[in-house]
């Protein structure tokens, strides 16, 4: 998926490996198979797409009680080709529906969501790169819920310009647009640490991701920023701790570290499983160095408990 939807996605099936081969603190069921039923017939019916879903997410259950989920906007198929993730990918995405931001608006009212999170694959082949569809979702959600809160987590908005110059002034104003609405948190995933970048994150970058989030707090200072990791790729906790300190370098408020999980053979292996003892080790790590809000463990993905801030 994009860099965005890498982001967004931490949501990898774990029900794609053998049970066998996950550690015990991996081997948790999704549990209130209700609320999971409820959502997903009003997506269905409204012809859209959630992360969540795409992802199967393993905490989707919870979160859809607590009244928040995150909609993956501008189609299920991503235009890059991430090494993790398993939203749709290889051909050409479908021409953007005008009328999602509407559907997307009313399935929020529908299912009263109270804190709502909006990313998106990444659509290199507009050249907006598709923040004219994050604003229109933003603005009818906002018309429609007023007292929704809106994150969102987005692409890296590169276009590819091959003028340097230009290609960072594009950046800058597609980002502005997003902001302009005034959301919540703005949420940007680096994924993994730089070494790695390549292998994991075809078609992003390690500066340009950490570019867009400096960016983001130049252009909104009051607006608290966001991005997490997956571990479990190769990297060693002093890559880890290396990655927080350039995160905090760039003013980013808020981060969520989690276990990569294999979402099919075609995928990245798991190199290894860290364990929750570790997760609480580098999430006391990153209060220490200053991020506001640390959400760590094995089964933390992007918006989790988003709404707890």
């Amino acid at each position: 998926m994009s860099q965005c939807l890498q982001h967004w996605t931490f949501a990898v099936n774990a029900s794609r490996q053998p049970a066998s081969t996950l550690p015990p603190w991996l081997r948790s069921g999704l549990g209130r198979a209700s609320e999971v039923s409820r959502v997903q017939q009003v997506i269905k019916q409204r012809q859209i797409h959630t992360i969540c879903e795409e992802g199967r997410c393993p905490n989707r259950g919870e979160c859809y009680a607590r009244g928040t989920a995150t909609f993956l906007l501008m189609g299920p198929t991503c235009t890059r080709s991430c090494a993790f993730c398993q939203v749709d990918k290889g051909h050409a995405p479908l021409p953007l529906d005008p009328a999602e931001p509407s559907r997307i608006a009313e399935a929020v009212e529908t299912l009263g969501l109270q804190y709502v999170v909006l990313t998106a694959v990444a659509r290199d082949d507009l050249p907006d790169q598709g923040v004219g569809q994050f604003a229109a979702t933003m603005r009818a959600i906002a018309q429609r819920c007023p007292q929704t809160q809106i994150e969102v987590l987005t692409p890296d908005f590169w276009g590819g310009d091959p003028d340097r110059d230009r290609a960072e002034q594009a950046q800058v104003d597609r980002l502005a647009v997003v902001l302009a609405e005034q959301p919540v948190c703005f949420n940007h995933n680096l994924e993994t640490v730089e070494r790695l970048q390549g292998q994991v994150r075809r078609g992003a970058r390690f500066d340009r991701s950490l570019r867009l989030l400096a960016l983001a707090k130049q252009l909104a200072p009051a607006i608290p920023t966001k991005s997490g990791l997956m571990l479990g790729l190769g990297e060693t906790q002093a890559e880890i701790i290396e990655t927080l300190q350039a995160l905090r370098q760039v003013g980013c408020d808020r981060l969520t570290l989690g276990q990569y999980l294999q979402p099919s053979l075609a995928h990245l292996p798991v190199q290894r499983y860290w364990t929750p003892a570790e997760f609480e080790e580098l999430g006391a790590i990153a209060r220490e160095l200053g991020f506001q809000m640390v959400r760590s463990g094995p089964l933390v993905r992007s918006s989790y408990h988003a709404d707890s801030g």
